[in-house]
């Protein structure tokens, strides 16, 4: 993202998604404000676990790949209003165990100087999909 923009679109959400089906950690980040808040769909706190700057929501964003190396997220629909955004996807993923993960989701954006200062998740708590036996296709 260039930092001399000062406008977040569409056009960046979808480009952020993007990276995020990439596994592309560096094209991430280069979306996220230097004082960036990344707040998770779980976690013990009312707002799921908190991570502030760039270096923690790094790591938490690497999480996601390590805990689903297959995650995607599906059927991305974009929308900016000023400083603020949402994003609504499906996320897919198969945890290590083989259980499997199918549920819709949004991404609730602040934006500061055209750069995401703050990523808040939701998702729909759905239980987990039993694990694809060999040769079945889900």
């Amino acid at each position: 993202m260039n930092p001399s923009v000062s406008v977040v679109t569409v056009a960046t959400l979808e480009a952020f998604s993007a990276a995020w089906n990439r596994h592309d950690l560096p094209a991430l980040m280069a979306c996220m404000h230097p004082e960036c808040v990344f707040e998770t769909v779980g976690g013990a706190e009312v707002f799921g676990t908190r991570h502030t700057g760039l270096q923690a929501v790094a790591q938490a964003f690497a999480a996601a790949w390590q805990a689903f190396p297959d995650a995607r997220w599906l059927h991305g629909q974009h929308f900016v209003a000023g400083e603020r955004g949402v994003s609504q996807w499906t996320f897919c993923g198969t945890a290590a165990d083989g259980s499997r993960i199918e549920a819709d989701g949004v991404d609730v954006f602040t934006f500061r100087d055209g750069l995401i200062l703050v990523k808040n998740a939701f998702r729909k708590d759905r239980p987990r999909l039993p694990a694809i036996a060999a040769g079945a296709t889900p």
